[in-house]
Formats: structure tokens, C-alpha cells, sequence
């Protein structure tokens, strides 16, 4: 019997086109919808011998593991997945592997967002459909101040395009040392100074428990009025309540996000009704080069898996 593989999270239906999966004589079924429970991914997927998780899309704690017997080897897209529980899938004999992963789509995709948000291109690009002409006045970055929370490898990407833009950039990490942020010519602060000295504050530092609610009602208040927060890293680094709170009473002057709590974010969630918020649905890497990499690395993973030879795996 062939191997049966499971593809899950290919919201756009396009994994087939991206890698040789023929290569690997198996038994391949795509999900491109979003399971509704456990209950319900494990009715459709408890056969599956292999997964292709999309990211962080799917959860896999360690009870959802327990009920997937036939699982030996859950692929991970990208280089680390705070949703799986590596610990327990090592318990149960399930192999953890990753891909690559380009750092470059989610760096380019947060000046996007800066960009629209500052300049308002959404409401711009709207009114303009509906036949009108400029309708608001934009923002300056020339001059202003970005402040970076985090400093890693994404975070010195949009540090030297804000530079580019004659901008000052400014950091916080609970690890940054302020020699590091010198290298890259950024500032390190305080995290108090970086919310109420930044015009724009972009989110940078890795999603998990460490980092959950990292930004809160208090962070918020700190931020000038005229500010915009922006978030391509993890939503739930951002009290999403809180935010929506301050958006809601103009307290900033706005946010872009690309990233939320729950997701796909529901269609009724309160964030979809504010003016003063630009909203993506978790893109920031998906481009065809980075599906490119991800796909390919995973029939790599599993064929070489099926071979016995060595695989990436997840620490």
C-alpha cells in the first residue's frame, strides 16, 4: 500500500504545483480548508503515515498527537513551529522535520504595511474604485522614528530600509545589548521609551509563551496618538482586546496587521469594522519563492525519510 500523506492549510490550493510529489509514490491528499475541531481533522487524517504542516496553521499538542497512531513523520514549513509539541511527538516515535525558510517575504511585507498605513493607500485605492479623489493626507517617514520590538534577523531587515528612508530606528529585546543595536546603526532603549518616543513601532521577536501579551494595554498607552503599531510577527504578542480598545477611541493613530489570535480571523471579529486599522490575512510569507522552498524541502524531508537517510529535524 502507498504511503499516505496528508497536506494540510493549502488555503490557496496550489502545494501540487510547487514540488515533484509525484516523486514520492504516494498517496497524497490536499486540505485546503481549515479543520473545524480535532475531532474533525482526526475523522479525515487518522490514516495519514505523514503531515505537511502549513506553519502554525494547524495546532498539534500532545493529545491530538496520542490520537494519530499511524503518524511517523509530521514536516513542519519553516525552521521552527511553536504549535507542535516536539517534546510529545518524540515520546510517541513521530519524526519532527523542517524546511527552509526565506526571511526576506515577511521583512518586504511589513513596509508594505507600513507604507499603506502611513499613506493610507487602502482607503485611497477605494475611493478611487467609487470614483473619488484624495480623500485623506498622509504621513512623513523621512525623519521619523521606527522602533523595532526585537532586533533579530527580521528586525535588522526593516532597520536598514527604515535607514533608507532617513528614518531613526530605535530597538528593545529583553537580550539586546546596546553594542548589538550599534552594529546595525539602531539605538537600544528602554521598552517604555521605544512605545512613546516611535512613530512607528514594528513587532519583531518570536511568537510563544515567553512573548504572549508582550504588548498590552499598558504598551499601548504609552504610544504617541499619532502612532502606528504594526504586527507581521504573531498576534498573540499583542493583547488583541486591548488594541482593539485603542483603536476604537482613536488613542493611536492606527495599526496594520497581519497576524491574529485566532486564525483565519472570524468574519465578524470587531477588528474588520475599524477605519484606522490595514488588515492582511497572515501573508507576510506567502510568495511564490517561499512556497518554492517550503514544498520542495518537504518532499525532500520525506523521500529521504522513506530512505532511511538523514532528515532536518526539529530540535
Amino acid at each position: 500500500m502507498a504511503t499516505r500523506i496528508a497536506i494540510l492549510d493549502d488555503y490557496q490550493n496550489v502545494a501540487l504545483s510547487f514540488a515533484d510529489w509525484d516523486s514520492l509514490d504516494a498517496d497524497v491528499m490536499v486540505y485546503s480548508k481549515p479543520f473545524a475541531d480535532d475531532t474533525a481533522l482526526i475523522k479525515d487524517i487518522a490514516s495519514a503515515e505523514i503531515i505537511v504542516a502549513m506553519r502554525e496553521r494547524t495546532r498539534f499538542p500532545a493529545q491530538l498527537l496520542g490520537r494519530l497512531p499511524e503518524l511517523k513523520l509530521l514536516v513542519t514549513t519553516g525552521p521552527y513551529n511553536d504549535a507542535i509539541d516536539v517534546a510529545a511527538a518524540r515520546d510517541l516515535g513521530i519524526v519532527v522535520s523542517a524546511t527552509g525558510y526565506l526571511e526576506s517575504p515577511a521583512a518586504e511585507m511589513t513596509w508594505g504595511l507600513i507604507l499603506a498605513a502611513a499613506r493610507n493607500i487602502p482607503g485611497e485605492v477605494q475611493s478611487m474604485r467609487q470614483g473619488g479623489w484624495q480623500t485623506s493626507v498622509g504621513t512623513d517617514l523621512s525623519g521619523k522614528t521606527l522602533g523595532l520590538l526585537g532586533l533579530g534577523k527580521l528586525g535588522k531587515r526593516v532597520a536598514k530600509v527604515g535607514q533608507a528612508f532617513e528614518m531613526r530606528t530605535i530597538a528593545w529585546s529583553s537580550h539586546l545589548s546596546a553594542s548589538e543595536a550599534m552594529r546595525h546603526g539602531v539605538m537600544a532603549v528602554s521598552k517604555e521609551e521605544l512605545f512613546a518616543t516611535s512613530d512607528i513601532v514594528s513587532i519583531h521577536v518570536r511568537g510563544g509563551d515567553r512573548t504572549r501579551g508582550l504588548v498590552s494595554a499598558v504598551e499601548l498607552s504609552l504610544m504617541k496618538p499619532t502612532a502606528i503599531l504594526v504586527n507581521t510577527s504573531r498576534g498573540p504578542i499583542v493583547d488583541e482586546d486591548a488594541l482593539v480598545e485603542s483603536l476604537s477611541r482613536k488613542q493611536i493613530g492606527g495599526a496594520a496587521i497581519d497576524v491574529y489570535n485566532t486564525e483565519p480571523l472570524q468574519p465578524d471579529h470587531p477588528l474588520r469594522g475599524l477605519d484606522n486599522v490595514v488588515l492582511t490575512g497572515h501573508i507576510g510569507y506567502v510568495t511564490h519563492e517561499q512556497y518554492e522552498v517550503f514544498y520542495r524541502d518537504a518532499v525532500e524531508d520525506i523521500a529521504a525519510f522513506l530512505s532511511g537517510r538523514p532528515i532536518r529535524v526539529l530540535p
